[in-house]
């Protein structure tokens, strides 16, 4: 991936830091056990100005996978939705991708982390498209890995937790080596999970699929967006364990994630989706999702939580 660019501030721990500056010891607890939680929040430039796209959802999620890791936020999710936007509002952005990441920090460095302070910060930055943006079009080459998700009962697959992603990372890299942009990762009873950062749906025969919680996946937001759009498109989404060997034989098959919005897949294991390209029920999908975050259609559900209000 292209570096990382800079804004001109991150929020940290309630103040503006210049982006350069926002630090954190070396002993953290979070650079040894992983011991974070995150989001990834999408700003859209519409005709309104700036918009995050469900906000007050993945501020809600946040707060969930630091509960369920015991990890107390100190403060109430209206300051950080609040803190958000702040944020975007004095970096002058008017589409950028947003990330909120609350840590423990540096106080012990045994396994035992209620000894260290819980920390937040606030980054944004101007992302395009994650997987690319021909393969928004063309669709993405990807393939089975060798990695599996987690069991249940080892890690909650509930929580946005970045220890998670050392899976992720094993997934992307293995992907990447093999000359692909992505990889589908199964669960621990061999059925379709999700990729790396993404969840993932197949098309056959004019209904959706797509892997239910059962299947260690993170219930992302992206997912039930797009969800709740094709039910409204008329087309019936089920939601159940999916054989690998579906996907090869589906008519379509996308990922979605707020990173990668509604990303086609062209070929798994270099076996064409359909017709090895977008086929039209991924792309009507990506038409009233990418209607409804930069504007232009009607947000009947609210999802737009204006920068400027």
């Amino acid at each position: 991936m292209p570096p990382m660019p800079k804004a001109d501030k991150i929020w940290f721990n309630g103040r503006f830091v210049d982006w350069d500056d926002a630090r954190v010891h070396v002993l953290s607890h979070v650079v040894h056990y992983g011991s974070s939680v995150f989001e990834g929040v999408r700003c859209y430039k519409t005709r309104k100005g700036p918009a995050c796209f469900r906000l007050a959802d993945h501020v809600n999620r946040l707060y969930d996978s630091a509960k369920i890791y015991r990890m107390p936020i100190p403060y109430e999710r209206e300051e950080i939705s609040r803190a958000i936007l702040q944020s975007i509002r004095t970096n002058g952005l008017q589409g950028c991708y947003v990330r909120p990441v609350i840590f423990r920090g540096y106080g012990s460095l045994g396994v035992d982390p209620s000894s260290c302070p819980v920390e937040v910060v606030i980054a944004v930055w101007e992302w395009g498209a994650y997987l690319g943006e021909e393969a928004l079009e063309k669709g993405a080459d990807v393939r089975f890995s060798s990695w599996n998700r987690l069991a249940p009962n080892t890690m909650p697959s509930l929580a946005k937790v970045g220890a998670n992603y050392m899976n992720s990372q094993l997934i992307k890299l293995e992907a990447l080596a093999d000359g692909y942009v992505e990889g589908i990762a199964l669960d621990a009873q061999g059925h379709v999970s999700e990729a790396s950062g993404e969840n993932i749906f197949m098309v056959k025969n004019g209904a959706i699929y797509t892997p239910s919680t059962g299947s260690s996946i993170l219930p992302g937001i992206t997912r039930h967006t797009v969800i709740t759009l094709a039910r409204e498109l008329g087309y019936a989404v089920t939601q159940r364990a999916i054989p690998r060997e579906s996907l090869y034989i589906a008519d379509e098959v996308f990922f979605t994630g707020s990173a990668a919005e509604v990303t086609p897949i062209a070929r798994i294991d270099h076996i064409p989706i359909g017709e090895g390209t977008r086929g039209p029920i991924t792309r009507a999908l990506q038409d009233a999702y990418f209607g409804v975050v930069s504007g232009e259609t009607d947000d009947r559900h609210g999802w737009l939580t204006y920068v400027y209000q």
